[in-house]
């Protein structure tokens, strides 16, 4: 069996689409990596971060949490303002 995609590249939402379905092995790979791994690694930053800045509020624990999930996506290539209008 084959199943063939076809998109107009000149058509704005048919280019998005294919730019979805080139992408969506990164995006998978990413949420495994943000679902598996990234918690332990997160809360290592955090208790760090409490460790060294008495000041650390839920607010900067959120900053880093937000900051470490970007910097996953990035290094799987996947840029979401491409891929969401």
């Amino acid at each position: 069996m084959k199943g063939i995609l076809e998109y107009d590249l000149n058509d704005m939402d048919d280019r998005m689409a294919h730019l979805r379905a080139i992408k969506s092995l990164d995006m998978a790979l990413a949420l495994w990596e943000i679902i598996y791994n990234a918690k332990k690694d997160m809360q290592i930053k955090i208790e760090k971060a409490l460790e060294e800045d008495k000041n650390f509020t839920p607010h900067d624990s959120l900053d880093l949490i937000y900051d470490s999930i970007m910097e996953i996506l990035k290094d799987h290539g996947v840029a979401l303002d491409d891929l969401v209008i």
